[in-house]
């Protein structure tokens, strides 16, 4: 029973960290058309900041924590905006073509490196700020319950917020169509750059709180992109109810295999779900099926 439990609240939490990425690849893919592979990389900057930025001794009820809270985000924000008007940029010149798969995996590489070059190769550790959530024979990490909590609450402030702000109604007028937002008088480039900005620092602020549950080193970026991904995919592209569900059911799946199976068959079981999603519901379970002009 206790293992059960185990996986249950490790796998939510982890699967709730992959919801956070896979809603921020959202985010930015509505508003651009551009699926940004650098947020894996992103997830990790966040975390090297909490690392070296946090006081020794800080904890929830120091204000140097929410300080620090405030400075990765903003740090995070900031780095994710420059790497998407570089991802832009070429977009603009070559009529919308692909080249931003070019130009996000170049970035993601380029951050890796850099965040390499910063800690060095070593695999870095962040205490445990949440305590532990008491079990009948053990106890679990407070922060997977806490990383469930910051999912729902980023996905209903973003409703609120694209439902209640000029801003957000101006990035649903790109998602439906970025021509006709234009020549509304959107400034495309402007609000796509907001939307780049907000998908790093919700990316920022999943590294934060998640940062004692995840590897924090410049090689790592990749896997959590490719998990979100897989989440966002099973959520339907766009859907970012979809990754809330998506997300928890995704982490527990993996969890379980990693506690019966071994943690080098998570890929594979990875890759076996996404494929099946492909082939039985390309739109993600949770999406639906487009309209095509012919």
């Amino acid at each position: 029973m206790n293992e059960i439990l185990v996986i249950l609240i490790r796998g939510a939490g982890v699967g709730s960290l992959y919801a956070l990425i896979a809603m921020s690849l959202n985010l930015a893919y509505n508003a651009t058309g551009v699926l940004n592979f650098a947020q894996g990389h992103l997830l990790v900057t966040a975390g090297v900041c909490t690392y070296l930025w946090m006081p020794d001794g800080a904890g929830t009820a120091s204000p140097m924590w929410y300080l620090t809270l405030v400075a990765v985000l903003v740090a995070t924000a900031v780095v994710g905006m420059i790497q998407g008007l570089i991802t832009l940029i070429p977009m603009r010149r070559d009529g919308g073509s692909h080249s931003w798969v070019a130009t996000t995996i170049a970035g993601s590489i380029v951050l890796g490196a850099l965040i390499t070059l910063w800690i060095g190769p070593q695999v870095v550790n962040v205490p445990n700020y949440f305590g532990f959530v008491p079990l009948p024979d053990g106890r679990v990490p407070g922060v997977y319950p806490m990383l469930v909590v910051l999912a729902l609450v980023v996905w209903a402030g973003l409703r609120w917020y694209q439902s209640s702000f000029l801003s957000g109604l101006a990035l649903n007028a790109l998602s439906q169509d970025v021509d006709a937002a234009r020549a509304a008088g959107v400034p495309a480039l402007k609000f796509q750059m907001l939307a780049f900005g907000l998908a790093a620092a919700i990316t920022a602020g999943a590294g934060f709180i998640g940062s004692s549950a995840i590897e924090i080193s410049g090689s790592r970026g990749t896997n959590y992109v490719i998990f979100g991904f897989i989440v966002a995919v099973i959520g339907g592209i766009g859907n970012n109810k979809g990754a809330l569900i998506a997300g928890p059911l995704f982490g527990v799946l993996m969890m379980y295999v990693s506690f019966e199976l071994g943690g080098g068959l998570q890929v594979v079981t990875a890759l076996a779900v996404i494929v099946a999603v492909l082939l039985l519901r390309p739109q993600g379970i949770f999406g639906r099926p487009h309209a095509r002009r012919v």
